[in-house]
């Protein structure tokens, strides 16, 4: 047995709602600042009348439905209705294209997909190619053409929970990996895996009863549920939901709100120190804000000077879900460390024959867990993937690491992203971490190009700080003297843009296939 024991979402939930039933569970705050609030019961009874229209739309248990939506109570109706019915939801960026919807849709056998006005273009566009998919449900922003609205096949539903027998290794949810290198994956979560990884990230951040979670991540990415919703609904604590994130709206909204946490990644970090100073900002009572992907130790100093609240850097992965390392809060901050691991979590750093390499080297990252628990289940239909990244107990995360004296990791690149130049092995992320160094630098994505005498060569793409300049010239000597010889870039173009997933990760396999 093991933390989770043989509760599942739909008794997480369930539990509160009876225990709690009139306390405040989920504000949410859309785009025009319209308020919506639902008390534990509201919300519990409100889940099980989606339920019970996700069962008269025709799923059954097993059967995958699409929920294409920006943040809303409809998400998490959707999301929570899934846990209910063992049927499995599918979350995808509301801003993707009909062809990567297509492929998401068909790869997935979504029978139905929920969308909202300004995401549906792209399921109507691709549903004459999706075979599988029966129905479109419209959501909210009016009336959808060639979609039902979900409002009349919920008005008539029961508030009681729909009669299924349910397990903690269940399925939940399939979450599509963000396509960095390859074409998506669908990861399987179970409830297990959803109520292990909160239960570790509430220990972690100590969430009470009295804790509001500010919400500003996406719900179609797992960072949101497992770093905040999740560890809020087990505590019994509450949550503010913003539609989306707004660099100039979020010290606002968590002073509104009375937030006491709050989840980031780095790039929304560096926003916000990007913003104008206001000195009302230091009226939030925010006591904790974590974040994944590193910001520089300036940023991080940065941070806690102008706005006064706890950075704590995590890392994890979809596959993980359980978020095996965190920055201790008793501990001193390391501030370009993913953390240390967390209670239950065991990780080491290996070469390429899988040995175990000492502190300071770098290899691969791996995971020891539970498949189903502290593991993803496996990838849907990709046996083939699903052996390559679980080998035995062992998860690889393609992310190259290394581990200090203490215990601390730190993230070096991913393993894809090694750069191969006459016979030395380049980390990409290390030329990067250099050339932001420069002052004229807002960021920069480091590739390998092919070269026909040394493999390949060394490739910066640059953006630079609004009224900053600097030359790719000046840029390569700044490099000179900070790296090794064989690292420094021989080339460096300029972009206004990077692409990017939906949580800011830059999606180099596009770059390389790019022109400025």
């Amino acid at each position: 047995m093991n933390i989770v024991g043989n509760r599942t979402l739909k008794s997480a939930l369930e539990d509160k709602a009876r225990r709690f039933p009139a306390k405040t569970f989920v504000l949410f705050e859309d785009r025009t600042g319209h308020v919506e609030r639902y008390t534990y019961d509201a919300f519990d009874r409100r889940v099980n009348q989606v339920a019970h229209a996700l069962l008269k739309l025709g799923l059954a248990r097993g059967d995958t439905f699409n929920l294409h939506l920006r943040n809303s109570p409809e998400f998490l109706f959707g999301w929570f209705a899934a846990a209910k019915t063992g049927t499995v939801m599918v979350p995808t960026h509301p801003d993707s294209t009909p062809d990567e919807m297509e492929y998401i849709l068909n790869h997935s056998e979504a029978k139905v997909s929920f969308v909202q006005g300004s995401s549906a273009a792209a399921v109507l566009a691709c549903r004459a190619r999706c075979p599988r998919l029966q129905e479109v449900v419209a959501t909210r922003e009016g009336p959808v053409e060639g979609a039902r609205a979900l409002a009349e096949l919920v008005e008539r539903q029961p508030a009681d929970p729909p009669e299924v027998s349910l397990g903690p290794l269940d399925e939940v949810a399939m979450m599509y990996t963000s396509g960095t290198t390859s074409k998506p994956k669908g990861v399987l979560i179970t409830h297990a895996n959803y109520l292990h990884g909160g239960e570790i990230m509430s220990k972690a951040m100590r969430v009470g009863p009295e804790d509001r979670h500010l919400i500003v991540l996406p719900f179609f990415h797992a960072g949101a549920h497992i770093h905040a919703f999740v560890p809020s609904l087990l505590a019994g604590a509450s949550a503010a939901v913003m539609e989306g994130f707004s660099a100039s709206r979020f010290w606002d909204q968590a002073i509104a709100y009375g937030a006491t946490l709050a989840a980031l990644f780095a790039a929304p970090v560096r926003m916000l120190l990007n913003q104008p100073d206001r000195p009302h900002y230091r009226q939030h009572r925010l006591r904790l804000v974590t974040y994944a992907q590193n910001v520089t130790p300036e940023e991080f100093e940065a941070w806690h000077a102008r706005f006064g609240v706890r950075l704590m850097q995590l890392w994890g992965m979809t596959e993980s879900m359980s978020l095996p390392l965190i920055n201790p809060l008793d501990l001193p901050a390391k501030p370009l460390s993913m953390g240390m691991p967390t209670l239950g979590a065991e990780l080491k750093i290996v070469d390429d024959g899988g040995q175990e390499v000492p502190p300071g080297a770098v290899g691969e990252l791996v995971l020891r867990g539970v498949p189903g628990v502290s593991l993803m289940k496996g990838y849907f239909k990709n046996p083939e993937a699903t052996a390559d990244a679980m080998r035995g107990e062992w998860l690889y995360t393609g992310d190259l690491a290394r581990m200090d004296e203490e215990g601390y990791f730190y993230f070096v690149d991913r393993k894809k992203d090694i750069i191969k130049r006459a016979g030395e092995n380049v980390a990409a992320g290390e030329v990067e971490a250099v050339l932001k160094q420069h002052q004229a630098v807002a960021d920069a994505a480091v590739i390998g190009v092919p070269d026909p005498v040394r493999d390949e060569a060394i490739k910066a793409l640059v953006i630079l700080r609004e009224g900053r300049r600097a030359t790719a010239e000046e840029l390569i000597e700044w490099c000179r003297p900070r790296l090794s010889k064989f690292k420094v870039p021989e080339i460096v173009e300029f972009r206004e843009t990077f692409p990017r997933t939906s949580v800011g990760k830059i999606q180099k396999h596009l770059l390389r296939g790019s022109k400025p």
